[in-house]
């Protein structure tokens, strides 16, 4: 007769020994790769586990992927400190943990006074074995037609709202950060400009907006 498995029991909390942090169910945590030329796996934890003496520590997991561990690969648009919530679940000793983190939202992120080691975003949710997003549709900007990389600089034109690369309008990224004021191409003619007052509420309205599918895999 097979042995009765062992009763597990749900623990708060579990101070991680060696870097003395206490991690609880809802925490984003770092975890330890299993190649340690890569960077620190990203995780939220779902729930906390141990054996019925509070030992042998499990964490459940639920992945975020790195743009390039996605189908489509990173992207021009993917910022440095991105990452995509996905619907990998994973089951893993407690003591693989190497540290506490904080997912942001994509606005709250772009909101950061400073990004430390520790912050990402998401602004993504990923089906790890169909490559599909979600939400999928992103609002794009710029000539390009991209979504916004927060590691990027941009200029904003105050006719239409939209938001542009340097590179795609012909401007160095020291000569962006020296405007006072920025018109587009489209929006430069003087009755343009009389005009985007009455319209703004429309043009705002009108965002543009791409297939994330499209955009990842058929740049």
């Amino acid at each position: 007769m097979a042995k009765a498995r062992a009763p597990r029991r749900t623990l708060d909390s579990y101070t991680v020994k060696g870097i003395n942090k206490t991690i609880r169910a809802g925490d984003c945590v770092l975890m330890r790769p299993t190649d340690s030329s890569k960077p620190s796996y990203v995780a939220k934890v779902e729930k906390i586990e141990s054996d019925s003496r509070g030992g042998n520590v499990k964490v459940h997991v639920r992945w975020y992927y790195r743009p390039e561990e996605s189908l489509g690969g990173r992207r021009q648009f993917h910022g440095s400190k991105e990452v995509f919530l996905s619907d990998h679940y994973d089951v893993q000793s407690a003591d693989t943990v190497e540290g506490k983190c904080t997912v942001h939202s994509f606005k709250s992120y772009t909101k950061l006074d400073a990004v430390g080691n520790e912050d990402f975003f998401c602004r993504f949710d990923y089906n790890s074995s169909t490559g599909a997003f979600n939400p999928d549709r992103v609002a794009v900007y710029c000539k390009c037609e991209m979504p916004y990389n927060p590691d990027d600089l941009m200029v904003q034109c105050e006719g239409c709202s939209d938001w542009f690369h340097p590179v795609c309008i012909d401007m160095t990224p020291e000569e962006a950060k020296r405007l006072d004021h920025f018109f587009c191409h489209s929006c430069s003619s003087e009755e343009q400009k009389k005009l985007q007052n009455s319209h703004a509420a429309s043009r705002h309205s009108d965002t543009k907006e791409k297939q994330v599918h499209n955009l990842l895999f058929n740049c």
